[in-house]
């Protein structure tokens, strides 16, 4: 049986600490614990063969710090890779031939680089990205089972190493971040940013290791289990780590550390191994838990929701996307798209958000310009200021592409019609990217006149979607507002078709308010007018100018009015921030009402 298959019918044991180990094998303080691959192979498998006698079924190679930041300069790093790998088989073989046990799996180790990527830090994602390809090609090649990725706290970082793993090889990949015990990476990372992105991104295993004790970490894995279908690694450090006498030690002994995870199994964990401090004595005792023991059933997860590394909104009631980076007709940020400078685009990403976007529609369009090099610059900019998720808008496929690579976070495609070469090459890449898309009701035929033919569109958007293997509750349907100047007998249409597909296809919908009066005056009231009939039938998704005072008003009305705002929280909440910035006048004339 595959390992992925085996994660289904059995938990997986994997190894403990290999820095533990190897400080009583002669490592030095400060040293790259991957030289001794090189140097002393036989203490690398003494420490591989200590574990696979205490039971673990999975053994990571010693190549956590194997990079080519990391790595002295004089080192070959896919050699050192190369050896490591073939230690750890080496001693997966011995010890088979040794017991008369089925062969024991071997993980390709990656750790985190060692410096932060852009726009945190200087290290830009390609530079990253080239390391861990160095890595992953040279782990396949030697023999690696599994590529396991671990310890980080990068969400940008992790999804590098993915992508490194999945476009350079062909193995299952495993990747578990490092929380804190307030639920957040040090970079901020939550523990559901990290679960929508990562298995979107296609990681066959997710979880937690390091920082945290089995204790510490068990509400952490109940907070993972409410956002994934994943897999889940638990791989805790021997307790909370504590300085006695300058050195570092831990709490918890063998016997309470074996008791916590027996807690964690029970929520359904699927593999469990020991991160610092651990020692063949936990793993031995964990083996007694694991030996035989099936993945206690979990409920199935349908949250519909989208993500930067730092903020998660579920679309579960009014969903406002913020529709202002847009250069058409906007004479000012295009010249700054022309100019390269992204100052004005991370101006109105912030005046939008702090008016009360959800999510950001993120469009950089300008003829004579590389689109897909100012795609991924704004959404960087953009990410390095604002914390909502952003939607990738584009009719250009590199640019879609070049915006989905260097988002950090689950977000939008925007967007994927019903023609046969859309569905064939945006889907695809939608689902490489973990993205949720945004299906326009139109066709090779342009837009249908009637909801029963927008319907039909969205029916063949829906299906194509899951045969990709995007989930219908990431398939967020467009019914298309026209301009009522020009279409006003079919206004409706679109309305009627957004009631159809909530009731009929069950779906999340969208529209564009602002198309509604192009070409008309008075444009702030018929898009007010429009956007309250659209919600009422259905809406979930308006995309609209969130900095006009009348349309966020009419969405936090709506939502008190519809008992969405429980206890009318966020009416009183929004009513109060109103009133403070009102001059006196204002406020008098809004309590007489």
């Amino acid at each position: 049986m595959d390992i992925l298959g085996m994660l289904g019918e059995r938990v997986l044991l994997m190894d403990g600490a290999m820095g533990t180990m190897l400080q009583g094998a002669g490592l030095q303080p400060g040293e790259n614990p991957a030289l001794l691959n090189m140097r002393n192979p036989q203490a690398v498998r003494d420490v591989h063969l200590a574990y696979l006698q205490a039971g673990a079924g999975l053994i990571l190679t010693n190549t956590f710090g194997a990079n080519g930041h990391k790595l002295p300069g004089d080192n070959d790093v896919s050699a050192v890779v190369r050896r490591a790998v073939g230690i750890a088989r080496e001693a997966a073989a011995q010890h088979a031939t040794d017991t008369g046990e089925k062969e024991a799996l071997v993980a390709l180790n990656i750790g985190p680089i060692g410096e932060l990527l852009e726009p945190s830090g200087m290290l830009g994602f390609d530079q990253a990205y080239a390391l861990f390809q160095e890595q992953v090609v040279a782990g396949a090649a030697a023999g690696a089972d599994v590529i396991y990725i671990e310890t980080m706290s990068d969400l940008l970082e992790a999804k590098c190493a993915v992508l490194a793993a999945k476009e350079h090889s062909n193995l299952p990949v495993f990747c578990t971040m490092s929380f804190e015990q307030g639920g957040r990476t040090f970079m901020g990372v939550s523990i559901a940013a990290m679960a929508l992105t990562l298995h979107g991104l296609g990681v066959d295993c997710v979880g937690l290791n390091c920082s945290v004790g089995p204790e510490e970490i068990a509400p952490m894995v109940q907070e993972l289990i409410r956002w994934t279908d994943c897999p889940i690694i638990a791989k805790p450090n021997a307790g909370m780590p504590l300085i006695e006498n300058g050195q570092t030690v831990f709490a918890s002994t063998p016997e309470s550390f074996a008791h916590a995870v027996a807690a964690l199994l029970e929520l359904g964990v699927s593999a469990v191994g020991g991160c610092c401090g651990t020692t063949p004595d936990y793993i031995r005792k964990l083996s007694k838990l694991a030996q035989n023991k099936k993945p206690s059933k979990r409920e199935p997860v349908g949250v519909s929701a989208v993500c930067s590394a730092t903020k998660v909104v579920r679309i579960k009631q009014v969903t406002v996307i913020g529709e202002r980076i847009n250069p058409s007709g906007k004479k000012d940020l295009q010249k700054a798209l022309l100019a390269g400078d992204m100052d004005v685009v991370v101006d109105e990403a912030m005046e939008q958000a702090e008016v009360g976007a959800d999510v950001l529609d993120v469009n950089v369009f300008v003829p004579d310009t590389n689109e897909a090099l100012l795609m991924a610059g704004a959404v960087r900019a953009i990410q390095a200021a604002a914390r909502v998720p952003l939607a990738i808008d584009s009719a250009n496929y590199a640019a879609l592409e070049a915006g989905l690579r260097a988002y950090n976070g689950k977000p939008i495609l925007n967007s994927v019609t019903g023609s046969d070469e859309s569905l064939n090459t945006l889907l695809p890449l939608a689902k490489k990217y973990g993205a949720a898309v945004i299906g326009l009701t139109m066709d090779e035929q342009g837009v249908p006149r009637t909801a029963e033919a927008r319907v039909r569109v969205a029916q063949k958007i829906l299906n194509a979607a899951q045969e990709q293997g995007i989930p219908s509750r990431d398939v967020y349907i467009d019914c298309l507002t026209l301009p009522s100047c020009a279409e006003q007998e079919i206004v409706s249409e679109a309305l009627v078709a957004t009631e159809r597909m909530k009731r009929e296809l069950e779906v999340n919908t969208v529209l564009g308010i602002s198309n509604i009066s192009y070409g008309l005056p008075g444009r702030a009231k018929l898009n007010q007018a429009y956007l309250l009939m659209a919600l009422e039938r259905g809406l979930d998704m308006p995309i609209l100018d969130p900095t006009v005072p009348e349309m966020m008003d009419a969405v936090c009305c709506f939502c008190q009015l519809k008992n969405m705002d429980e206890d009318s929280a966020d009416y009183v909440a929004w009513m109060k921030a109103k009133l403070e910035e009102a001059s006196e006048e204002e406020v008098k004339n809004q309590l007489s009402l």
